[in-house]
C-alpha cells in the first residue's frame, strides 16, 4: 500500500480518518472499525509502522480484517487464515432500469411494502443477513445508516444500507434477498433507494461484489454500475508474542 490520492483507492483508511472517525478504533497508521459495527480495518500505507499498528486491533482471536483494493503482502510472520477478491463498482449518474415494486405480490397475495430500517428491525436484519449471507453484518451495523427493506406483510425480505464512507462516497451493503423473495427485482429496488439517498446527500454511490458472483454483477450493471477496479480483502492474524 502506498498514500493514495483517491479515497476510493483506500477506502476504509479514508473513512475512519475522515467521515467515520466517530466510530473508530486505534491510532497511528491503522484503524478499525468499533467491533460491533464491522470487521474491517484500514492502514495508512504498507510501512512496517503501519503494521505494527495493524496488529494491536486484534480481537480476542487476535485476527484483523483487510479490504481494500490492489495487493494486500502481509509480513511473512503474519498468518493468513482467508483471502478473496471482489470488484469495485461505482454509480455516476441516477439508477437505472429500476424495477416497480407492485403493491400487492402477485405470486403470493401478499402486501408489499418498502420502508427505511431501525433498531425495531434488526433481529429481522440479523435473521435475513444469516439465511442469505450477503457479507459481515453486525449487531450495530445499523448506526451507519441509510438501510431500507422490503416486506411481505409484516416479514424482511430483501434490504440494503450504507457501510463505508471515504471522502465524497459511500458504499451500498448488504444488499439481499430472501429465498422465497427472489427473482422479483427486489436487490435492484432496494440498491436503487439506497443510491438514491446517497446521491441527495452528494456523494457517489459504490459498492463490492465479489468476483464469483456471476449473478450479482448484472444487476448492478443494469442499474449503471460500471467496474472500477478489483478489490482484495483477507483475514490475517499478527505473529504472537
Amino acid at each position: 500500500m502506498s498514500h493514495s490520492s483517491h479515497p476510493l483507492d483506500n477506502p476504509v483508511w479514508d473513512a475512519l480518518t475522515h467521515a467515520q472517525s466517530g466510530v473508530a478504533l486505534g491510532a497511528g497508521s491503522a484503524r478499525r472499525y468499533r467491533s460491533d459495527i464491522s470487521v474491517f480495518c484500514g492502514m495508512a500505507d504498507s510501512s512496517d509502522e503501519a503494521w505494527s499498528d495493524l496488529a494491536e486491533l486484534g480481537g480476542e482471536e487476535r485476527a484483523v480484517v483487510l479490504f481494500r483494493p490492489g495487493p494486500i503482502e502481509e509480513p511473512t510472520d503474519w498468518e493468513r487464515l482467508y483471502s478473496g477478491s471482489g470488484i469495485q463498482m461505482v454509480l455516476d449518474s441516477e439508477p437505472r432500469s429500476v424495477p416497480v415494486l407492485p403493491p400487492i405480490d402477485p405470486a403470493t397475495g401478499v402486501v408489499v411494502t418498502m420502508r427505511p430500517l431501525g433498531e425495531t428491525d434488526i433481529e429481522q436484519m440479523i435473521a435475513l443477513v444469516a439465511r442469505t449471507e450477503p457479507g459481515p453484518f453486525l449487531q450495530r451495523t445499523i448506526e451507519l445508516g441509510g438501510y431500507v427493506g422490503i416486506f411481505h406483510a409484516d416479514a424482511l425480505v430483501a434490504m440494503a444500507g450504507q457501510r463505508i464512507r471515504p471522502t465524497g462516497h459511500c458504499e451500498i451493503s448488504a444488499v439481499c434477498t430472501d429465498l422465497s423473495a427472489r427473482r422479483r427485482g427486489y436487490a435492484s429496488v432496494v440498491t436503487a433507494a439506497v443510491a438514491d439517498g446517497i446521491r441527495r446527500r452528494g456523494e457517489v454511490p459504490f459498492l463490492n461484489v465479489r468476483t464469483d458472483n456471476s449473478a450479482a454483477i448484472p444487476v448492478y450493471e443494469r442499474l449503471g454500475f460500471l467496474q472500477r477496479t478489483i478489490t482484495q480483502f483477507a483475514v490475517l492474524r499478527p505473529p504472537s508474542g
